[in-house]
């Protein structure tokens, strides 16, 4: 088998199946992709809303309260609370369908989801926390998303094990921190990006084991430095008085110093930690991982491709993620849980043994197209059958949709061996993670055959604009957790701002600890420009950019010499998340290394 290029269905472009795909695909019986991946991990996030949250009533019978959930209540689905859901009152197969051969598979699906009773929330073991969702363990938090075991944390997406914190995207182990992207194992950190261990610092960038830094990048084992320079105690104490992050206008004047600051930085080609034979980036402990980003393998995660968030002693994957936890054998997966295999084409499923088609399954095996069953086996559409009877069955279904498949508005053709189509997902796009990663305008998304949700017409009362916030944290007063505040954007950006937002008490305990100032914008400003700090999760073929004794464009002069090239250009390439356009200095791993000491 060689390589072969295809053309995507989706954005038209070209994506090369390499021999070791084929293989892969050959040995769980599934055809090769007509998406290239990104389209690819597009469709699966279009089925994941961590953020967008409704109110709306609980469509339990009998039920009459509101409730918080991930569904509009224009959304024409059935809706029922988190803890109801779960319970045995209530049994997903009384919903169940006998396949109909007259009709493509994945239409079945979208009336399966429009007919059974979704569950409102995706939360598990939560202790007095609220607005969250895709979250389990955590204790007293509030609008966090895709977390794990927080305590007291408010405002964040991503996050695991973070206490006493808020405003972070990508946060694993930290404590008292605020405004961080990618940040682990830190304390009291504010305003960085890509650090770790690092202590009673802000406006950092990829820094790590710091203690008492300001304004700086590329820093490992320092201590009293202020916008890279090294200082005495005394000197670091005078000027960061002089950038007190606890006035409104020092921060927004230290974030544009720090940004040229960065900019004239050097770049590691990617963030890739005690990893063999993989490319990507945020890669920690894993084994021929490719084109993967943000895994993490706990002792190791090995065989994965075209994958993103998760690992935990995950193998043989592709097409993995959002979330993907202990398991094996699985393809395009998104939320996998964790001690499951053979899961193809699935989302929201845990614990669980050769599931195909299917939603928020657990305790399985052996489901196809099925959505909400627990300790079930041999079920079609949430139709009980017998081992036999669906064994029978299933080569037939799998023959009538390759030749009945499915067609979207778009004319994009969905056979087996595709994802669910962007059509039935019971989110509107921008109302899913995809919109965070694959932002489109509405006219865009709704000319590419993606729903899109118009905002809802808010009317908020204004009782304060950001220019009549106090200055400085210690001129806040208690009553600020009364004001509707509008937020800077005011509406007129395109991060789906909310216009207005409130000071949470638990938020200003946490500023007035930390020393910060108000914010200025509202939550999903905030989320939209913190995602903003991260690469994309995409790869691009370059060479190194030292050329010698500086970078290629002389911005940049090294510090010592480089042994692998000399005073000559290095030779060293690589895979990078920095496209060729892109300003910032990039250099191999080698280098970097030499600079950063």
């Amino acid at each position: 088998m060689n390589p072969e290029t295809k053309v995507c269905q989706n954005c038209k472009q070209n994506f090369t199946i390499e021999v070791e795909d084929f293989d892969f695909y050959k040995k769980i019986d599934v055809p090769p992709p007509t998406f290239c991946w990104e389209c690819r991990l597009q469709q699966r996030m279009s089925f994941r809303n961590e953020r967008t949250l409704f109110k709306r009533k609980c469509d339990v019978p009998g039920h009459t309260e509101e409730i918080i959930s991930t569904y509009s209540p224009k959304n024409n689905v059935k809706v029922y609370d988190d803890r109801y859901w779960w319970s045995d009152a209530w049994d997903p197969e009384d919903f169940g369908k006998s396949y109909d051969f007259n009709q493509p598979f994945f239409r079945q699906y979208g009336e399966l989801l429009r007919n059974v009773p979704l569950i409102s929330l995706s939360i598990t073991n939560m202790a007095n926390c609220s607005y969250c969702n895709v979250s389990e363990g955590d204790k007293d938090c509030y609008l966090i998303s895709a977390s794990w075991r927080n305590e007291r944390t408010l405002y964040a997406n991503r996050v695991a094990l973070t206490k006493d914190s808020s405003d972070l995207y990508i946060s694993d182990r930290n404590e008292l921190c605020y405004d961080c992207v990618n940040c682990k194992q830190s304390y009291r950190l504010s305003f960085s990006t890509n650090c770790m261990d690092c202590v009673n610092s802000a406006f950092l960038y990829e820094c790590s084991n710091c203690q008492n830094c300001f304004g700086c990048s590329n820093l490992k084992n320092k201590q009293f430095y202020f916008m890279n320079e090294q200082c005495t105690k005394e000197e670091y104490a005078r000027k960061l008085e002089e950038f007190n992050v606890g006035i409104s206008s020092n921060v927004d004047k230290m974030r544009s110093i720090h940004s040229g600051i960065v900019s004239s930085s050097i770049q590691r080609f990617a963030r890739i930690l005690k990893s063999l034979n993989s490319t990507g980036d945020n890669l920690s402990n894993v084994k021929n991982c490719k084109i993967c980003f943000d895994l993490v393998g706990e002792p190791s995660a090995e065989d994965i491709k075209y994958s993103i968030w998760g690992g935990f002693k995950c193998r043989d994957v592709y097409d993995g993620g959002p979330g993907i936890g202990e398991g094996e054998q699985m393809y395009e997966v998104f939320d996998s849980g964790i001690q499951s295999s053979k899961l193809f084409f699935t989302g929201l499923v845990y614990g669980s043994y050769d599931i195909w088609y299917s939603i928020n399954c657990h305790s399985s095996s052996h489901l196809f197209g099925c959505y909400g069953l627990r300790k079930k086996e041999y079920c079609i559409l949430n139709k009980q059958y017998t081992k036999e009877e669906y064994e029978a069955i299933i080569p037939k279904i799998i023959e009538h949709m390759n030749s009945n498949p499915y067609t979207d508005s778009m004319g994009r053709i969905f056979k087996y061996g595709d994802f669910f189509p962007f059509e039935i997902s019971p989110f509107a796009y921008n109302e899913s993670i995809a919109f965070d990663y694959f932002p489109v305008s509405k006219e865009r998304a709704t000319g590419s055959g993606l729903s899109w949700r118009d905002s809802d017409v808010r009317e908020y009362k204004i009782t304060k604009r950001t220019d009549e916030l106090p200055e400085n944290i210690k001129d806040v007063p208690d009553s600020i957790v009364n004001e509707v505040i509008e937020c800077a954007h005011k509406g007129k950006c395109a991060y789906q701002c909310a216009t207005a937002f409130r000071i949470v008490p638990e938020e200003l305990k946490l500023l007035r600890q930390l020393g910060i100032a108000l914010p200025h914008l509202c939550f999903n400003c905030r989320h939209h420009e913190r995602l903003a700090r991260r690469n994309p999760m995409k790869l691009w073929h370059r060479k190194c950019q030292c050329s010698g004794g500086a970078s290629e464009n002389g911005v940049y002069k090294n510090t010592v010499a480089h042994q692998n090239h000399g005073t000559n250009h290095c030779s060293n390439e690589f895979e990078t998340t920095y496209a060729p356009e892109r300003p910032e200095i990039v250099y191999c791993d080698q280098c970097y290394q030499a600079e950063v000491i």
